[in-house]
C-alpha cells in the first residue's frame, strides 16, 4: 500500500465543512466507545450496526457518508483490538485503556462519498457536509493511477492547512545494486550513530535549534486573552513552529534510512526499548528529539522494499565487550573511549558498540540462515568467526 499526500486548496466555507465532518467522526467514535464500555460483548460487527442507529438518531450524522461513518467505528474497534491484545499479552505496565478522544483532527472516506475528476488534479466529495470539489497540490499524477487501486481518501487538518491522503494498492520495490558491504550502527545522542568502520552521522538536534523561537512563542500565547482572535493567531504559529520541527525530523530520519540501505548489503542495529529509555528525566528530551523509533521504522521499510536484510539484535553488553577480544570491559555512560587491558585495542565507544552489534548479526543470519555474509577483519585481524570460535573452546576448557 502507498500513501500519496496533497495539500488541498478550497474556500474558507470548504475548509469548514471538511471541519464538521472531523467532528461528526469524532462524535461517532466516542459514541462507539461508549456503547462498547456500557454493553458486555460487543464486537466488531455490532460497532459497524451501531452507525445506522446513529444516524437515525442524530440529524447531523446522516450527512456524512455511510462508509465514513463506519470508517470512525472501526477507529474505536482499533483502540479496543489493541487494549484486548495488550491484555492478553500481559504487558507490564498500563495496558492502554479506550479514551474518549477530544482532538480528532482526520475524516476518512472508503470506496464512496467521494470521486475523481479525470484530470487527476481534483477531487469530490458528493456527502451531504459540502465539501464539495476541491483542488490537489501535489507532484504525484493520480490521472495515470486506475480508480480501482484507490482504496480509501483521508481528509485531515494540520497546522499549515488541510491536506489529501489517498491510499493506493500497489508495492513498490527497488532495485539493489550490491556493494558488498555490511555494517552495525549504534544510536546515539553525541552522534546520531555510529557504523562498525567508525562513520559517523552528526545529530541534527532540530529541537534543541528551534527552542528558542518556539520558546518566544510561547510566551507570546500566554500573554493572550483566552478566546480572543490574537489567541488564535498565536497558537497557529506555534503550531507551525512544531509542524515543522517534525517535518525535519521525517526528512532526516527518511534520508539517513535510504542511504545507508543503498550503500550496504546487511544493517544490523540495537533492538532498543525507546519508551523506557525516555523515562529518564535527564536525556528524555534528547532522546525525543533524536527521533530513534522513526529512523528504524524507514530503515526496515526501505530495507524490506530493496530486499536487505536489516536485524534488530538484542543491546546487552554490547558498548561493554571488546570487539577484538571479546574481553568484558566495565564502564559507566560517561566513559567514552573503549580501552582494552587484555588486547590493548582503543576505539570509540559507539564505534566499538557498533562492531559488536554487527558481530551478533552475523551470528544470528548464521542460525536463521537468512542469507550469507562474511564478517570483516576487526581491529585485531580476526574474523568474527574466528574470535567466537575461541570463546566456545575457552569455554570447554573453563568447564
Amino acid at each position: 500500500m502507498l500513501i500519496y499526500e496533497y495539500k488541498l486548496d478550497g474556500n474558507t466555507a470548504q475548509y469548514s465543512a471538511i471541519g464538521e465532518a472531523i467532528r461528526i467522526t469524532q462524535c461517532i467514535r466516542n459514541k462507539c466507545l461508549r456503547l462498547w464500555m456500557d454493553t458486555r460483548g460487543i464486537n466488531r460487527n455490532d460497532l459497524q450496526c451501531y452507525c445506522a442507529e446513529l444516524a437515525k438518531a442524530y440529524s447531523f450524522a446522516t450527512l456524512l457518508n455511510s462508509q465514513a461513518r463506519q470508517s470512525a467505528a472501526d477507529r474505536a474497534w482499533a483502540a479496543i483490538s489493541r487494549f484486548y491484545e495488550h491484555c492478553r499479552n500481559q504487558k507490564p505496565g498500563k495496558k492502554g485503556y479506550p479514551q474518549f478522544q477530544h482532538d480528532c483532527r482526520s475524516v476518512e472516506y472508503k470506496q464512496t462519498g467521494w470521486r475523481l475528476e479525470p484530470d487527476g488534479k481534483h477531487i469530490i466529495f458528493t456527502d451531504g457536509c459540502g465539501i464539495g470539489r476541491l483542488r490537489l497540490i501535489g507532484c504525484r499524477d493520480l490521472a495515470t493511477c486506475p480508480l480501482p487501486q484507490m482504496m480509501r481518501v483521508r481528509l485531515l487538518k494540520r497546522a499549515d492547512g488541510y491536506y489529501a491522503q489517498v491510499l493506493v494498492k500497489a508495492e513498490r520495490h527497488g532495485e539493489h545494486v550490491p556493494t558488498g558491504k555490511q555494517t552495525g550502527i549504534d544510536l546515539g545522542l553525541k552522534a546520531f550513530l555510529t557504523d562498525a568502520q567508525g562513520n559517523t552521522v552528526a545529530n541534527p538536534h532540530h529541537l534543541r535549534k528551534a527552542e528558542r523561537k518556539l520558546k518566544r512563542l510561547h510566551r507570546r500565547l500566554s500573554r493572550t486573552q483566552k478566546k480572543s482572535a490574537n489567541r488564535k493567531k498565536a497558537r497557529k504559529k506555534l503550531a507551525k513552529g512544531y509542524l515543522k520541527v517534525q517535518r525535519q525530523r521525517e526528512d532526516f530520519a527518511r534520508k539517513t534510512a535510504n542511504a545507508l540501505i543503498t550503500s550496504h548489503d546487511l544493517i544490523a542495529y540495537e533492538h532498543l526499548r525507546i519508551a523506557n529509555l525516555v523515562k529518564n528525566r535527564k536525556l528524555a528530551k534528547s532522546i525525543s528529539d533524536a527521533a530513534w523509533g522513526r529512523f528504524l521504522q524507514w530503515l526496515n521499510y526501505y530495507g524490506s522494499m530493496h530486499s536487505i536484510p536489516v536485524i534488530a539484535v538484542e543491546p546487552a553488553f554490547t558498548s561493554q565487550d571488546c570487539s577484538a577480544c571479546g574481553a568484558r570491559v566495565k564502564k559507566s555512560l560517561s566513559v567514552r573511549t573503549h580501552i582494552c587491558p587484555s588486547c590493548g585495542v582503543v576505539l570509540d565507544r559507539d564505534h566499538n558498540a557498533a562492531r559488536n552489534i554487527l558481530e551478533k548479526a552475523y551470528r544470528t543470519v548464521g542460525q536463521t540462515g537468512t542469507g550469507e555474509a562474511q564478517a570483516p577483519p576487526n581491529a585485531s585481524g580476526q574474523t568474527a568467526s574466528t574470535r567466537s570460535g575461541r570463546r566456545a573452546r575457552a569455554g570447554k576448557r573453563a568447564g
